[in-house]
């Protein structure tokens, strides 16, 4: 499946920010990848019972501290990190808030399945209770996977659509390849496009139990959410602060040939289809999945792309953040970009991810 816009009309990301293990904001993030700074640690008891007792957490991560306590006595965490990213972004200069709110502003956010932690406490709830239905029905909108999407919605006036897009590893590259969609169509002035992800035990207690095949070098599970604005290009605007252009997007199915033959197939096509030589290449980052499907994505990247270029993968420096992961992965390319202009303007960035669910994806910029 070829994703490729061409024309004045190309997407193009015009400014990004995320609620990472470094902090919140853009300015934490891009200074932590720059520092290279490992963001580990062992877990308080604010963060529950889990199998390692350490992982990468936003640091001192309080919703109601962050945002009020207006509107967030039920808000689940994974709502809050995206809430919480949200206005970083649009609080991150004038034209942001004027362009990326309002009529025509969407938004598409990528997860797993919203909040797992949320839905086992519900359910546990409904199981232990006097009565079933002895339960917080304010808590309810958390066990739905679009609870984090919609809040953002109704928080900052997006009042485009809004999709909340499930895909594990490669969600924010579904995401990304939603909003194009959106815009090529004009269904969408504008799309707020990201994914998020939270720490929590019971996704903790999930990843142990389910296992990774072969996945003894799995990093430490991290959480946040980051998100891009991405609007077309209009070269007839002087103020449209163009940082990347959407050159490709291309997401496949592993159905019977293993996860590095699918993803080198779709590295090839997004080159094809943007017209690109591997040569150009400035920077990759993958995602780093552990096991067999994350020695595959390796694989593949070295067979299509060969070597010389910079290697971004977080999960080294972040963990293992899921559905997170490749909004994480464009915000570091976007992030290497601005401090490496020489090294990177007129050159391409590459994301891959790969999924032990049989997903794979990969997508090209153009950075600026």
């Amino acid at each position: 499946m070829t994703t490729l816009t061409t024309g004045a009309g190309r997407p193009v990301i015009t400014a990004w920010s995320a609620v990472s293990p470094y902090g919140i904001g853009r300015a934490a993030f891009a200074d932590g990848l720059r520092e290279r700074r490992g963001t580990v640690t062992e877990l308080g008891a604010e963060h529950g019972t889990t199998p390692e007792g350490i992982g990468h957490v936003v640091p001192g991560f309080s919703i109601r501290e962050v945002l009020g306590k207006k509107g967030t006595r039920s808000m689940d965490r994974v709502t809050g990190l995206a809430v919480t990213a949200v206005g970083a972004l649009l609080d991150d200069g004038p034209r942001n808030r004027a362009v990326g709110t309002g009529e025509g502003a969407a938004f598409a956010l990528g997860t797993t399945t919203g909040s797992a932690q949320s839905m086992m406490d519900f359910t546990r709830d409904s199981l232990t209770g006097e009565q079933p239905f002895f339960v917080d029905p304010a808590r309810f909108p958390n066990t739905v996977m679009n609870c984090a999407a919609g809040q953002s919605a109704i928080w900052y006036q997006l009042k485009g659509p809004n999709a909340t897009i499930a895909g594990g590893r490669t969600a924010g590259l579904h995401a990304l390849n939603y909003s194009r969609r959106l815009l090529g169509s004009g269904r969408a002035r504008t799309v707020l496009c990201g994914a998020a992800e939270e720490f929590s035990p019971a996704r903790a207690w999930l990843e142990h139990h389910g296992g990774e095949p072969g996945g003894g070098d799995a990093p430490a599970l991290g959480e946040g959410c980051a998100m891009l604005l991405v609007e077309p290009h209009a070269p007839e605007d002087p103020d449209q602060p163009v940082l990347a252009e959407v050159l490709a997007v291309e997401l496949r199915v592993v159905l019977g040939g293993g996860t590095g033959p699918a993803l080198a197939a779709a590295l090839r096509a997004a080159l094809d289809r943007a017209g690109v030589d591997p040569g150009r290449v400035a920077a990759v980052a993958r995602s780093g999945a552990p096991g067999p499907e994350g020695r595959a994505e390796a694989e593949a990247v070295l067979e299509v792309l060969g070597t010389g270029y910079a290697d971004l993968t977080l999960t080294g420096l972040i963990g293992d953040t899921g559905a997170a992961a490749a909004a994480f992965q464009t915000t570091a390319l976007l992030s290497y970009a601005a401090d490496r202009p020489a090294e990177a303007a007129g050159r391409i960035g590459v994301i891959t991810s790969v999924d032990r669910t049989g997903t794979v994806g990969c997508a090209l910029l153009g950075l600026r």
